[in-house]
């Protein structure tokens, strides 16, 4: 399934898309209110939910909305929390060069994460920044889980049972102020923390079966990544080139800690998947301006063929 969360003139609640992909019902209306209108209430009981929606769903005879109709919203807007990995090696390395460092063998010994901040989620749409953020601007191109049930001391090859689904995740990233605290050896902090971006489906694992990947953990997937910047193609990866999988990093995360339904878990940026990256390879640096326009495009977007549907895009807007 995919759902989405949206906005239509007063009313807030949350929708899953139906066989024609511009088309959606919403849940809590099609159960006559048994089922939540949140996302955040809905994992909380996410398999029975899942139970009584799919038999809804077999009825047949429920109202159908337009999806151009209503304002789509981050598909989880309020998660628990936001930890966000380190997951592909070839950013790890790229970043390091970076700032002239060799890269480290410790990262092939556990998966690392941090905290960002949970409550500066943006769905698709407009991102508003402070002037301070405009200094080297960047995208992060990720993929993101949500978690659906309570866990502790997950075994990695448990850890699917515990995931929801995936999203497309947008790390906002200010390298000036990023590049300045760095250097205190704590964080990042002020440069991640003003908005992370997801969406505009959060896709349930079942969707995805025809693109997994045999493995012992049992999660692995074929996915193409593809990141544009005004129309130009800037970043290309999958995401079964993750150094580190979910499995893996749900096993680190969850050690000695509760993980809750609602949490939200990033990858870490895809190869690529960033400026600072790509102006390794430039002679002139290259950073976000005011009214650029990013565009992902992967295997959970069902749009990427006729791009004058985006859905997933994301704007620079004014700074205030």
């Amino acid at each position: 399934m995919k759902f989405i969360s949206y906005s239509h003139k007063d009313k807030h609640s949350i929708g899953v898309l139906i066989n024609a992909k511009d088309k959606f019902i919403d849940i809590y209306d099609c159960s006559d209110g048994k089922l939540p209108d949140n996302m955040l209430l809905y994992l909380q009981d996410f398999e029975n939910n899942n139970i009584l929606l799919k038999q809804i769903l077999l009825k047949g005879d429920n109202k159908v909305k337009d999806i151009k109709s209503v304002k789509l919203n981050a598909p989880l807007p309020n998660p628990n929390s936001f930890r966000d990995a380190y997951a592909f090696r070839q950013h790890v390395e790229a970043g390091r060069k970076n700032r002239g460092l060799d890269m480290i063998p410790e990262y092939d010994q556990f998966p690392v994460f941090y905290f960002s901040n949970h409550n500066s989620i943006y769905g698709p749409g407009y991102v508003t920044v402070q002037e301070k953020h405009l200094n080297k601007l960047d995208f992060e191109f990720e993929l993101g889980i949500i978690i659906s049930k309570k866990g502790r001391n997950i075994k990695a090859k448990d850890a699917h049972k515990y995931i929801a689904g995936l999203v497309i995740l947008n790390d906002w990233s200010a390298r000036g102020m990023q590049f300045e605290e760095m250097k205190l050896n704590l964080g990042p902090a002020k440069g991640k923390d003003f908005a992370t971006s997801i969406g505009p489906y959060l896709v349930t694992l079942d969707e995805l079966e025809k693109k997994r990947i045999n493995s012992d953990e049992g999660f692995v997937y074929d996915l193409k990544m593809q990141g544009y910047l005004n129309d130009k193609l800037v970043s290309e990866d999958n995401m079964k080139n993750m150094t580190w999988s979910f499995p893996r990093i749900i096993e680190r995360i969850s050690y000695g800690v509760d993980i809750y339904p609602g949490d939200l878990i990033g990858s870490g940026t895809c190869a690529t998947g960033c400026l600072l990256e790509n102006n390794l390879s430039l002679d002139e640096p290259r950073w976000l301006t005011e009214n650029d326009v990013i565009v992902y495009l992967n295997d959970l977007e069902d749009f990427k063929k006729k791009r004058k549907k985006r859905f997933w895009e994301k704007l620079i807007s004014n700074k205030r």
